[in-house]
């Protein structure tokens, strides 16, 4: 076995990991070797000796040696399970969370002295431990210099140890892949002497040192690597290019009611480039609410109509699908022969459809994403548009090019404004045009903070709005992922603003029809409404240039990013528009940074920033939710300096035209669901 091969082994090829062991380490989500790696300590054991109760300093790790003589076990449920442990005369608890009576009467059997691993809290003047771990009691010697880890049922500290240990000790030395000039910056530290240190030193003290940081830039130039991969395997795809008429797409400019702003014209600029070269297009379009990226996309579809082929257009909802087929045939229809096609089209349309489509009848084919999912055949497909509001990975990216065929060009559009080292790592595979300025036409939202308590002050200010013939969203909070309870929510909003304002509202939920929704939704576009109360705008979705009034409750619920989303619904005309942020007593401190940054700006890119530095990486915009690759060590705000020194190296590998075949051990072991499938 190879040392690639040993570390990418299953973790049950160690000594002594049997199946209930192995079942334990997998509900870590450890499974191989390399993953148990990346579980590192969340502590060292501050103490190498036994200790008495009574000196425990609150706060610290320790071992220590104790008796348990009494089981608690309460019956309520969502209570903890305690044990009382007893040392020279001296009591202290064992606090259990989540944790089993079978799991917990094997670790700490009863009248038997035993060895507890945790960290010393109080609770009613009694120390306590919450979820320690334990030594077998057949070895009651406290060993120095022991890391803690978090564990799980079934999983003892002393077997861990036991089995990191093992790891560590057998660790190969593996061929160097960094160059030396970046090695440098390290001091050369190896890779295998940089994953023994963070597991024997203590994590606080470590992450600032150049062993962790060799790590850390490992983990980031593998993901630039894999995506440089991908780029160069998509470049090499040759296509037939497409023969664009410029004079066409002058003559649809010039018919526009507005003027396009300097980043549009530039963007398109570049999706042209690439759809006139004999490289296969795989371009991402990313823009702030609001800043027109669906008009560069539609203009970038009619130039490849002209050109003679079709285009498919693939939304994330039904309701964003008839936007963008409404808007496609009350503005182009000279241009083109729309069509949508959605879960729900009738099968007699269905079949017609599909039959005008393989027979060049249809020139753009508007739908959701199970459009591409089905066996739908073209007569001459030449774009794919993608409206993203769920992320792709670098993988699922990659097999969407290569479905479309070698020919058909692939456009990806994204409204969600994010931190520049996140879209390198998100969208490294793709050649990136950004929107950031807005049409002149449109007005900066004026955005609001008012404690619930005032909303008398918030209803005159809509009563006043409404008498200037404008229209409200007013959105309720998503209390929990239930349908039913945001439904209670909205409707007791309704009842409340119907009261006041007679007649004048409707709502929209999740167990609405489509039918109804529709109804509701088309009511507000022809104005026989004023205020429109629903769950979430998404389910909205549809540009209403005369609502420029939002009002979300409970905002103070919403991450950063998500209140900037919801804002966006209002000031798509030329219109002054508002948005207030109800929040209720008692805002937490992050809670404020969020409002308090929203008030400031509209620049979606400054906000994603500030979400990304609250929030931290992992959660934010719902991308834990995409399948994209998550680091175990990097994290875009505290390692910026190092991804852009990895992008740098990378740009020069491609520069230079040097293999990254070379690198393909690397890229293998931090990616497992790499597409690269060269064997080590």
């Amino acid at each position: 076995m190879s040392n690639f091969e040993y570390l990418l082994s299953p973790i049950d090829n160690i000594k002594g990991v049997g199946k209930k062991t192995l079942s334990s380490f997998n509900k870590k989500k450890i499974y191989t070797i390399f993953d148990l790696l990346w579980h590192l300590p969340i502590s060292k054991i501050e103490t190498a000796e036994d200790t008495e109760i009574q000196d425990l300093q609150l706060g610290k790790n320790y071992n220590i040696k104790v008796t348990p003589i009494k089981y608690n076990f309460p019956r309520i449920r969502n209570l903890p399970n305690k044990v009382i442990c007893e040392k020279n005369g001296v009591k202290l608890d064992c606090i259990f969370f989540n944790s089993y009576e079978g799991y917990i009467k094997k670790l700490l059997p009863l009248n038997e002295e035993i060895i507890i691993h945790g960290k010393a809290n109080s609770f009613r003047n009694k120390f306590q431990f919450v979820n320690p771990t334990t030594k077998n009691s057949s070895n009651l010697n406290i060993i120095n210099n022991e890391s803690k880890y978090s564990l799980s049922d079934g999983l003892t500290l002393n077997k861990y140890n036991q089995v990191i240990n093992n790891v560590l000790q057998n660790l190969p030395e593996l061929e160097e892949w960094l160059p030396q000039s970046i090695l440098s910056l390290f001091n050369h530290v190896k890779w295998k002497e940089c994953v023994i240190k963070i597991h024997k030193e203590e994590i606080t003290k470590i992450r600032s040192t150049k062993y962790f940081k060799r790590l850390v830039f490992d983990e980031i130039f593998a993901n630039f690597l894999l995506s440089s991969n991908i780029r160069s395997k998509i470049k090499k795809i040759k296509k037939k290019n497409k023969i664009l008429n410029y004079q066409h797409q002058s003559k649809i400019i010039d018919s526009l009611k507005f003027k396009l702003t300097i980043d549009q014209i530039s963007s398109l600029k570049s999706i042209n480039k690439d759809m006139g070269s004999k490289q296969k297009m795989f371009r991402l379009l990313q823009g702030d609410v609001g800043s027109g990226k669906t008009i560069v996309s539609v203009i970038a579809a009619l130039n490849v109509i002209k050109a003679g082929y079709q285009v498919a257009i693939m939304a994330p909802t039904e309701i964003l699908a008839i936007q963008h087929y409404k808007f496609i045939l009350e503005n182009f229809n000279k241009y083109c022969n729309p069509e949508i096609l959605t879960g729900k089209t009738e099968y007699k349309k269905r079949k017609k459809i599909l039959n005008d489509l393989l027979n060049n009848k249809i020139d753009i084919l508007i739908g959701t994403h199970s459009l591409y999912q089905e066996k739908i055949n073209y007569f001459n497909l030449g774009l794919i548009i993608i409206d993203e509001q769920h992320k792709f990975g670098v993988n699922q990216r990659k097999k969407l090019s290569d479905k479309g065929g070698k020919d058909c060009d692939v456009l990806v559009m994204s409204a969600t404004p994010i931190p520049r080292t996140m879209m390198m790592t998100i969208y490294g595979d793709m050649d990136i045009s950004l929107i950031k300025s807005k049409p002149k036409n449109r007005l900066p939202i004026k955005t609001y903070s008012k404690n619930e308590t005032r909303i008398d002050e918030v209803i005159n200010f809509i009563k006043r709005e409404i008498g200037k013939k404008n229209q409200v969203f007013w959105v309720c909070p998503l209390i929990k992922e239930s349908k039913k309870m945001d439904h209670q929510s909205a409707t007791e909003k309704y009842k409340y603003l119907n009261k006041i304002f007679k007649d004048k509202v409707d709502i929209v939920h999740g167990l609405m029809s489509k039918e109804e929704k529709d109804k509701v939704l088309n009511k507000f576009n022809d104005r026989k409404i004023d205020i429109l109360v629903s769950t979430t705008v998404i389910e909205v979705g549809i540009d209403f240039p005369n609502a420029n009034v939002i009002v979300i409750e409970n905002s103070n619920k919403y991450g950063l990013s998500q209140l900037h989303q919801l804002r966006g619904r209002v000031g798509r005309g030329n219109k002054a528009s508002s948005c207030i942020l109800m929040f209720k007593t008692g805002l937490s401190v992050n809670a404020r940074k969020r409002i308090t940054i929203l008030k400031n700006t509209n620049d979606g890119f400054k906000i994603a920033e500030e979400d990304l530095k609250i929030r931290g990486y992992g959660d934010i915009l719902g991308f834990k939710q995409s399948g994209l690759k998550k680091f175990n060590l990097a994290d875009p705000i505290q390692h910026e300096d190092l991804f852009n020194i990895a992008e740098k190296e990378v740009k020069k590998i491609e520069k230079n035209n040097f293999e990254t075949n070379s690198f393909n051990k690397l890229i293998k072991l931090y990616d497992k669901v790499a597409v690269i499938n060269e064997t080590i």
